[in-house]
């Protein structure tokens, strides 16, 4: 008698109506050719312990996606069986205690809206099609992060199915040190079906985009430097070497100020004069609308390599190598994105999240773009990398290395690292989760 994997998925708890074969699944990068060989569509967290199980059963490597947004396509393990989580979309407000449970597929822009009506927002990223916890359990910066932390920061609790298929309640009351693992660690313990997040009472941010033609770029970044060491908690200030909107090159800074209202213009105004800006456009908005904004910016179907590296500051060299960089692209998509790192962010302890850089820092994103049948911008990007190697912190965001970034991926954890392998071992002894590079013993 032939066994079926649909025999195989109803032995172990799984609707065969909810199990795909070789289904495409929708990537945000273009250039990732995986294919599954099963999607098993979830709605609940038995749906996951079934897929969980049936992957075991199957003798299948197993992925979980929520969206799709990882450049890598980490979310599609090739030949594999896919955890499909995106429908498990959820949200709860408890407006008292300022928190939110989602599910796992929910996305930033769809937390901030709901968290809005009730006067409440998330920390999240720039970019309201990015999921939160996905964004989450790899650190997970944005314009908050001064202010309130790192994504990860603000995860409170999380309901993980680990690899044997059962269910933990993680909290710090129960298995604090599997919650400090999720703060950072990504997504390598399990499957998050829900979690609660942090919420913040605030005033409408203040933010928008200064824009400097590109013959100004060196002087720009030589006199934000030291606007970024002294800016406060509530002032985060992010970079892009870009394309502008007339299609030329340009410095374009998005400041956003999340302290009282009223004093927006005053804290973001030397933003607007360290050079002279071809345009700038600032003003009061909600938190939903600017993530859902910068959503329209990153349309999935584009073709991406992406590197990361942390600079301590923008020295002579380190403008230099960003010039140089935003002169030598190939693709008018490429660009680099540089986060401000500080304030909040830098006064967590190591004792509270995994995630391990906590100095000050610019993390420059390193996105190379371009449209199928375009001139690629993979080797641009890798050879941004590898010039500013020399001004770099050790280690690297998580969430954007690759499984070749040796270096950066052993140091990204710093002092946790040890920590954070002894709980990979004790949890997932066997490796079946995968979602971003963890260091390697004796590499």
């Amino acid at each position: 008698m032939t066994v079926t994997y649909e025999d195989v998925a109803r032995a172990n708890g799984l609707d065969p109506a909810r199990l795909d074969v070789e289904a495409v699944v929708p990537m945000w990068n273009a250039a990732v050719s995986h294919r599954a060989a099963y999607v098993a569509r979830c709605r609940t967290t038995a749906d996951v312990q079934a897929a969980v199980r049936t992957a075991t059963a199957l003798g299948l490597p197993l992925s979980v996606f929520s969206g799709g947004n990882d450049w890598l396509g980490r979310a599609v393990r090739d030949r594999g069986l896919v955890i499909d989580i995106s429908e498990m979309t959820t949200i709860e407000v408890d407006v008292e205690a300022r928190t939110a449970r989602i599910g796992g597929g929910v996305r930033a822009d769809a937390l901030a809206k709901e968290t809005e009506s009730h006067g409440l927002t998330p920390v999240t990223g720039t970019v309201g099609l990015v999921h939160v916890l996905g964004l989450s359990l790899g650190g997970g910066y944005g314009p908050l992060a001064g202010r309130f932390g790192l994504a990860c920061d603000n995860l409170l609790a999380a309901e993980l199915v680990t690899a044997d298929g059962s269910v933990r309640t993680v909290d710090a009351e129960h298995e604090p040190d599997l919650l400090w693992a999720l703060r950072g660690g990504g997504g390598n313990f399990g499957v998050v079906t829900a979690a609660v997040v942090r919420l913040h009472r605030i005033d409408p941010v203040y933010s928008g985009l200064v824009v400097y033609p590109w013959s100004q770029a060196e002087s720009v970044l030589t006199r934000l430097d030291p606007l970024l060491t002294s800016a406060p908690d509530e002032l985060t200030v992010q970079t892009f070497i870009m394309n502008g909107p007339d299609g030329a090159p340009s410095v374009t800074l998005m400041p956003t100020w999340s302290g009282a209202a009223e004093r927006g213009p005053e804290a973001t105004a030397a933003v607007t004069t360290l050079g002279d800006p071809i345009s700038s456009q600032l003003g009061p908005t909600s938190w939903h609308a600017m993530i859902a904004a910068a959503a329209e910016s990153f349309p999935p179907g584009r073709n991406a390599h992406f590197r990361t590296r942390n600079v301590a500051s923008f020295t002579p060299r380190v403008v230099r190598r960003l010039v140089e960089a935003g002169a030598s692209r190939t693709s008018p998509l490429s660009a680099l994105a540089i986060h401000h790192f500080h304030g909040a962010a830098t006064r967590v302890p190591g004792t509270e999240a995994a995630f391990g850089e906590r100095r000050p820092h610019r993390l420059v994103e390193i996105s190379g773009m371009w449209e199928a049948g375009g001139p690629s911008d993979a080797a641009w990007a890798d050879r941004v990398h590898a010039a500013l190697a020399d001004d770099a912190m050790p280690g690297g965001y998580p969430n954007l290395l690759g499984p070749n970034d040796f270096d950066q991926v052993r140091d990204a954890y710093g002092a946790g690292a040890g920590r954070l392998l002894a709980i990979k071992a004790r949890i997932d002894p066997d490796g079946v989760f995968t979602a971003t590079p963890l260091p390697m013993p004796g590499r």
